[in-house]
């Protein structure tokens, strides 16, 4: 059976810090991806919260983070899913990429498996996806030139996004259910001086409609109860997140949602299994927040496998 030090899973800032970091103390590492390394941040166009980095698009500093990550010859291998067990003692990551499994023996793991956006629930939502509802606007904006479409949310996310955006609709709709956004104000300031878009509060959407494609969008005035149309050609949902827990599914202590609880050191209710990053319980999930968890899984997981080798 293939054995490492210290398996990553995830390739995001989480993963490639705590492989950085591992690589420093010296352990053998490999990280497993199975979408693309740099993780969420290549859907972000606009990275402007990283210390030291004035501007950087997302994928650019997925690629930095990456490139740091080998320059230290850690292996980063892709495969198509991952999955942790526990037999007696041994921690053992099964993977799968195509029609090959492959178990690998760990000392120590470090789920750094991030997070994905929620879908919002509501009626046509599901049948609209890929067809005018979208989760990325770097992914999808330009399909929207010259067109007017509507952003669901009322965070960070939601509010750059809707100003990214305006790159290529002739008008951005940013619906949101309180009466103000909870981004941070700069965001909002910066998002709002934008003539492109609109700010409607107060509102949820109740159906999405259109044939084949999104045409209207039905809203609900949550305080008045008030149901109005509005007529747009794509949605861009940004109402939350829900964690990529499943690797570690009934193994660790998680709270409502999936969410996994670790303690300062990033450590799971199993000894040797580390979380890193956006899947955890956590109050701020950012791109430095994310690296930092990295940086502190991987020094605890040497420790842990310090104390291995010396009992």
């Amino acid at each position: 059976m293939e054995r490492h030090e210290l398996v990553i899973i995830g390739a995001g800032p989480a993963g490639m810090s705590a492989a950085i970091y591992g690589k420093r103390a010296g352990l053998d590492v490999l990280v497993l991806e199975r979408a693309a390394t740099g993780g969420q941040i290549n859907n972000t166009d606009e990275i402007e919260n990283y210390p030291g980095i004035t501007h950087v698009t997302g994928a650019e500093l997925g690629e930095m983070l990456k490139n740091h990550a080998l320059s230290f010859n850690t292996e980063i291998r892709m495969v198509n899913s991952s999955k942790v067990e526990l037999r007696g003692d041994k921690k053992i990551v099964v993977t799968k990429k195509s029609n090959e499994i492959n178990e690998i023996e760990a000392d120590a793991i470090i789920v750094a498996t991030g997070a994905h956006f929620r879908h919002l629930g509501c009626e046509g939502e599901a049948e609209h996806i890929g067809q005018g509802v979208s989760f990325c606007a770097v992914c999808d904006g330009a399909f929207f030139e010259d067109l007017e479409i509507a952003v669901v949310g009322g965070g960070n996310t939601a509010i750059e996004e809707g100003n990214y955006l305006t790159k290529f609709a002739s008008k951005v709709y940013i619906i949101h259910r309180r009466d103000e956004f909870r981004a941070d104000r700069a965001a909002v300031a910066k998002t709002l001086a934008n003539p492109k878009v609109q700010p409607i509060y107060s509102t949820v959407v109740e159906k999405i409609e259109g044939n084949g494609m999104v045409e209207n969008v039905v809203l609900k005035n949550v305080k008045t109860g008030e149901i109005s149309n509005l007529p747009v050609a794509g949605v861009f949902m940004f109402v939350g997140q829900e964690p990529e827990s499943e690797c570690v599914s009934g193994l660790v202590d998680v709270e409502k949602g999936g969410w996994i609880i670790t303690n300062d050191r990033m450590e799971t209710s199993v000894a040797g299994i580390f979380a890193a990053g956006d899947v955890r319980s956590k109050y701020l999930r950012q791109v430095i927040t994310a690296a930092s968890d990295g940086a502190i899984a991987a020094q605890a997981a040497s420790a842990y496998i310090l104390n291995l080798s010396r009992s």
